[in-house]
């Protein structure tokens, strides 16, 4: 038990500054992306698999990133074993900062000078604590809201004509905010059980276009980059690969 309290002890005192968290994840050429999470874990955050990968391209690449996200309540918590809502309410900053190993900062202090791209990995947590589509627009535009914060961050990266790269179910946000192009992949098929959204995109004022797993669609007067991810349902090393195609694709146009 000494042993146990010694290590958890040397934990909390190791537990990463915000100057630690500034410098980013990798040495890298010195240009950075900003990444933001949602939470952690599929039905009520972020997806883990798409937010490492989107890690791991990025180091991959020689490129820092540096992970945000709001700091609110999540819109709920669900047992990942059952999918039952658990009433145990949790800080979508906090759970965010699981899969960031605690280098995560507010979504409100982003400093859109301060980076070259801005991506939006997917989740349930996208569509859940970054906007109210799964929870109330539905497809919907007149009930369609965004996070301030990120629809503040989208704008102000647009106007510094920086890229913006989503997956997964993200690029909802970008059709409600932007009125741009994205892929969600198909709209139908046995492998893509929300073709649906195809559908809520265009009523958010988007335009969609069809893509494989592992391509992406590139707005190029937009400079906006998506791929579906895990609205293809696929293998961890697709979905890693999707990912991938949508960051090499934002990465090319710096």
């Amino acid at each position: 038990m000494l042993a146990f309290r010694t290590v958890a002890s040397s934990c909390r005192r190791s537990l990463p500054t915000v100057a630690m968290f500034s410098r980013g994840f990798a040495a890298g050429s010195g240009k950075k992306v900003a990444v933001v999470l949602a939470g952690c874990g599929v039905f009520d955050g972020t997806e883990v698999t798409e937010a490492v990968s989107t890690l791991i391209h990025l180091s991959a690449a020689g490129y820092q990133a540096s992970c945000y996200a709001p700091n609110t309540p999540q819109h709920h918590v669900l047992n990942h074993t059952t999918g039952e809502e658990m009433d145990a309410p949790r800080n979508t900053l906090v759970e965010s900062a699981r899969i960031a190993r605690g280098k995560v900062a507010d979504l409100g202090a982003l400093d859109v000078s301060a980076y070259s791209a801005l991506i939006v990995p997917g989740g349930f947590g996208a569509a859940k604590n970054l906007c109210n589509h799964a929870t109330v627009a539905q497809g919907d535009s007149s009930k369609m809201f965004v996070n301030a914060d990120l629809e503040k961050a989208i704008l102000n990266f647009h106007a510094a004509k920086k890229p913006i790269g989503l997956c997964c179910i993200a690029p909802v946000i970008a059709a409600h905010v932007l009125k741009c192009r994205v892929t969600v992949g198909q709209a139908e098929g046995d492998k893509w059980p929300y073709g649906g959204t195809v559908g809520a995109i265009s009523n958010y004022g988007g335009t969609h276009e069809l893509r494989a797993f592992n391509e992406a669609c590139v707005d190029k007067s937009n400079l906006v980059v998506t791929s579906p991810a895990y609205m293809y349902e696929g293998a961890p090393h697709e979905i890693h690969e999707s990912v991938g195609a949508m960051v090499k694709a934002v990465l090319d146009m710096l």
